[in-house]
């Protein structure tokens, strides 16, 4: 069958975010009626330089360029270090320390960043400039990043999220007070709040809904069946190529990337998961997580497409699950990293309003035909529909759970080759707007015929019902200023 896309684009219009031409932006100060004879005065752009610990991060460049042609050049740059007299070798450092730094503060001093009526504007760049016009009506989220550098020397880095773009524009680095109340200034911004008022407002409360220990990350680690598959072979193959070469040299390299793939799914994901925390506020979820490098982000009230709620196979027991999120135009990809099932549904719920998934009810495939297709896994394989949410669930070692709001379809497709057309299976997918597809697999052809059209018609009128797209929309807390 021909795909058979969903009507209507991912998000109703909100004659707030675009404007007609000629009239006033959301929360402009001159959104009145001027005198008659007085000309309409905007807000000037006060230009703003970033914190002088900035030249440090930017010499960093020049630097790792000349430490790799070093390390291509080997031992030919040796030799010619070598040859050159002390004096030489010390003045040529010098040298170099001088230009690294230049860049560095150059770098710096080229860079600009200001707030007007209507947009963020950075301008950067010293050989080739380059100026990033942000709309602030466009502001998804703002997260605040604090690698471990930049926390010892009381610095913060801002991201910014705006939608329609996948390019993420920064300001690296801000003094700590300055990035809180730039960020806070920047989603009153976006909520729709006059300029004076979004400077004056400051940070929005939060309220803590989750906090992860770091006991609970140990233990979830220590029984995901995937950092064992990693560990195994990460020191078995190394040894094994020793003994096959006789070469210590091929064991190193064999090794190193499998101890990359094991440092990413053991330590590495404890310093990024240590000591999570999900707390509530009007302009959406706060996540706050990490050990040496701490990050500050945030998922946008009404942006999430997708979320998904991995089940490895010895979290079951423990009744543990882990939420992962898709979401249109942001890097946030984990909501919580592990928790209970019932209060990992209970923060679904704030994500997505209305949906029970304990309520779900899920139907499995077809034994009569699936079974031929995909021999075993077959009985993985199962979806749930409700009036809010397409859910589609799939694995049996590792059991991951799509749930979809209706709203967020953008085009919905049946797909069946000859084999499953033989068999009388056939597959539905639902594509979201963050380049998210959920597929509901091996269903009866007559099921997904109806499937197709019903679930089009599901989303054009849920789309015609959802709320807008808005910061602080949320009922509870009390809407306040943006973060």
């Amino acid at each position: 069958m021909s795909p058979a896309p969903a009507d209507g684009a991912d998000e109703p219009a909100d004659p707030a975010a675009d404007p007609a031409p000629g009239d006033p932006a959301p929360g402009d100060p001159t959104a009145g009626d001027p005198t008659p004879g007085e000309p309409t005065v905007s807000r000037p752009a006060v230009e703003r330089r970033l914190h002088p610990f900035t030249p440090l991060r930017r010499a960093w460049v020049p630097i790792a360029a000349t430490v790799g042609v070093l390390a291509q050049q080997g031992d030919q740059a040796g030799r010619w270090v070598a040859d050159l007299p002390a004096l030489l070798r010390v003045a040529s450092v010098a040298g170099l320390i001088m230009v690294f730094g230049a860049y560095g503060f150059l770098s710096w001093w080229f860079t600009h960043y200001a707030i007007t009526d209507t947009e963020l504007r950075i301008r950067s760049g010293l050989l080739f400039r380059r100026t990033a016009h942000i709309r602030l009506d466009r502001l998804q989220a703002v997260d605040v990043t604090r690698p471990l550098l930049a926390r010892l020397t009381g610095v913060a880095s801002l991201r910014l999220d705006v939608i329609g773009t996948e390019d993420k524009d920064q300001l690296a680095f801000l003094g700590e007070k300055e990035a809180v109340a730039l960020r806070a200034e920047l989603l009153a911004r976006a909520a729709g709040f006059a300029p004076e008022e979004a400077v004056s407002l400051g940070e929005a409360p939060e309220r803590e809904l989750l906090r992860v220990t770091p006991r609970e990350i140990v233990v979830s680690l220590l029984l995901n069946l995937g950092v064992w598959a990693l560990l195994v072979p990460g020191l078995t193959v190394p040894a094994v190529v020793w003994w096959l070469s006789s070469s210590p040299w091929a064991a190193l390299v064999a090794v190193l990337p499998m101890l990359g793939a094991v440092w990413a799914g053991t330590a590495g994901r404890f310093l990024t998961e240590y000591d999570w925390r999900v707390a509530e506020s009007p302009d959406g979820l706060r996540l706050d997580h990490g050990l040496l490098d701490r990050a500050h982000e945030t998922v946008p009230p009404g942006r999430v497409q997708c979320v998904r709620i991995v089940e490895p196979l010895l979290w079951r027991r423990r009744g543990l699950v882990r939420v992962e999120l898709k979401v249109a135009g942001s890097n946030n990809t984990v909501l919580i990293p592990v928790a209970a099932k019932d209060a990992a549904f209970a923060m679904i719920a704030r994500v997505l309003p209305g949906v029970d998934l304990a309520a779900l009810s899920f139907s499995g495939s077809p034994r009569t035909g699936a079974r031929w297709v995909v021999p075993v896994w077959w009985k993985g394989y199962a979806l749930a529909l409700s009036p809010e949410v397409f859910a589609a669930r799939h694995g049996r070692l590792c059991l991951r759970t799509d749930v979809v709001p209706h709203a967020k379809v953008q085009s919905v497709r049946f797909t069946q080759g000859p084999w499953a057309r033989a068999r009388g299976v056939a597959d539905v997918h639902v594509d979201t707007g963050a380049n998210c597809t959920v597929t509901a697999r091996l269903r009866p052809e007559p099921e997904a015929a109806t499937l197709l059209h019903a679930q089009a018609a599901r989303s054009r009128t849920s789309r015609a019902s959802a709320r807008p797209d808005r910061w602080m929309t949320a009922p509870d807390p009390e809407p306040q200023a943006g973060t």
